[in-house]
């Protein structure tokens, strides 16, 4: 993800002991709300505020379970506060990712990324290569968070302006994200797994592409067949839709300076706030250079002054912003929330971790890791155990990190003691704790990611391949014994 402090995930307290019947209950209660709210009562309204309220009486239910087990108002209130202290950088980067949208919109940056791509983009090679495309840059950030806020939202205008299902697209672009998120030396995560776990960053990165390699080809495969048979009787003639963009905007290729600048910081390890601030100050300046125009219409002025410019640029920034345009296909491309339109997604992060948070001080996300781990005595079932303890936490603790440290901290003696080296763990923490974050839709990724592309997580869950094959892939390496290996080999 390479944007969270990990600084709070580092250490697994003592909890108190709780049954794993007990531990399950909330989880119960959380799932079957949430399941109701989405597919029955809100459906693509739930992230509106429904979802974020039921995060809370699932953090009720599990403070009544903690109350009868005596711990105390105090101690839960504590583990909440820790867990959105965790998530200030998160909640700072959506806001600036906002920020960022609203004046890579009137700079004409967004637009111009649009109007190249339809150049070169068709529709029977789009998916496949905008999975490529992401692949490169979160390689090249160790950032699925980055990739997603720069190429990411210009490659779901262009699928929107090609008639390619949203859906689809997002999940090329988020199978290209965590792609080079889990594989990436500049990735936090990257780097997160095999301290846990007790091996080294190279050996790591070395070990996970015997896993890695063969599910992005697969997922690849997949999405040149999807083009391949995409529908395309209806689709627009992607030169009318230039034209409109060229009515609207002037398009320019200086333009794709600030987004490579972006791009050039965060590799060269810049901090992303850094990052994505001086991305939304160049798109400001970019739109006063190129587009003056469109700031005068924005500010109802007759005449672009000093006052007028900095207001539309404030208000791009800072709230909904709509470029007038003729073409009706173009509306939802023209239209950025700012900074207020991340506040749901917000909104859903704290109510999340404040579930978590309660989870973690009455000792449920420790029963529930025991009780996994409990379950299985062959190497297999420890690959097993690992793999649904990640997903577990993904989907109680609501954090990526805690999917990582939790099982990595908990498993580390297991692995030692059916003698299989480290490297098998950090793996197995990347294949299934890592990358089904973002299939979450309260988790912090899957907030993250759904509310910067605008696209539900129900909507690209079974296009996000990558992402849950990924667990596959690595058990059924473990259950046919392929590159698991032992704690002798390391000395050969």
């Amino acid at each position: 993800m390479g944007t969270a402090d990990t600084n709070n995930k580092n250490t697994l307290d003592v909890k108190p002991e709780l049954s794993i019947i007990k531990a399950l209950i909330p989880v119960v209660v959380l799932i079957a709300l949430l399941f109701y709210n989405v597919f029955y009562a809100f459906k693509d309204d739930a992230l509106d505020g429904s979802n974020q309220f039921i995060l809370i009486l699932g953090a009720a239910v599990a403070g009544i379970i903690g109350a009868t087990n005596k711990t105390s108002y105090k101690t839960m209130m504590q583990e909440v506060a820790n867990n959105i202290k965790a998530t200030a950088s998160p909640i700072i980067i959506l806001l600036m990712v906002g920020a960022l949208a609203g004046t890579w919109l009137i700079s004409g940056i967004i637009p111009t990324m649009i109007y190249y791509g339809l150049d070169i983009l068709s529709p029977s090679i789009f998916l496949a290569s905008s999975l490529i495309i992401c692949c490169i840059i979160s390689l090249a950030t160790g950032s699925s968070w980055t990739t997603s806020a720069t190429v990411g939202i210009a490659l779901i205008g262009i699928a929107e302006a090609l008639n390619i299902p949203i859906g689809m697209t997002a999940g090329a672009i988020l199978s290209g994200a965590y792609f080079g998120d889990k594989i990436s030396p500049l990735s936090d995560t990257t780097n997160l797994a095999p301290a846990m776990a007790g091996t080294d960053l190279f050996t790591h990165i070395r070990y996970m592409l015997y896993t890695t390699i063969p599910t992005i080809l697969i997922t690849l495969i997949v999405f040149i067949i999807l083009g391949l048979n995409l529908d395309t009787s209806g689709e627009i003639n992607p030169a009318s839709i230039q034209n409109s963009i060229k009515d609207s905007f002037v398009i320019s290729p200086w333009l794709f300076v600030v987004p490579g600048i972006v791009i050039f910081l965060i590799i060269k390890k810049t901090s992303p706030l850094i990052a994505l601030l001086i991305g939304t100050l160049l798109g400001g300046l970019a739109a006063l250079l190129f587009q003056p125009d469109i700031l005068t219409t924005l500010s109802n002025t007759e005449s672009l002054t000093p006052l007028s410019a900095y207001k539309s640029i404030m208000n791009a920034i800072t709230v909904e912003t709509s470029i007038p345009t003729d073409n009706p296909l173009l509306q939802d491309l023209f239209i950025s929330g700012g900074m207020q339109g991340m506040l749901n997604t917000i909104w859903l992060i704290i109510c999340a971790m404040v579930f978590g948070g309660v989870m973690d001080a009455i000792g449920a996300l420790e029963a529930i890791s025991k009780a996994l781990l409990k379950l299985f005595h062959t190497t297999f079932g420890l690959f097993a155990s690992t793999v649904a303890s990640c997903l577990a936490l993904n989907l109680t603790a609501s954090d990526q990190y805690l999917a990582l440290v939790i099982p990595g901290k908990m498993y580390a003696q297991a692995y030692k003691d059916k003698g299989l080296a480290p490297e098998n763990l950090s793996r197995t923490l990347e294949d299934s704790g890592t990358v089904t974050s973002v299939l979450v839709p309260w988790n912090t990724c899957g907030a993250y990611h759904s509310g910067v592309l605008g696209v539900n997580v129900t909507d690209y869950f079974v296009y996000a391949i990558f992402n849950w094959l990924s667990p596959f892939t690595t058990l059924f390496f473990a259950a046919f014994r392929i590159k698991i290996r032992q704690l002798a080999s390391k000395n050969n």
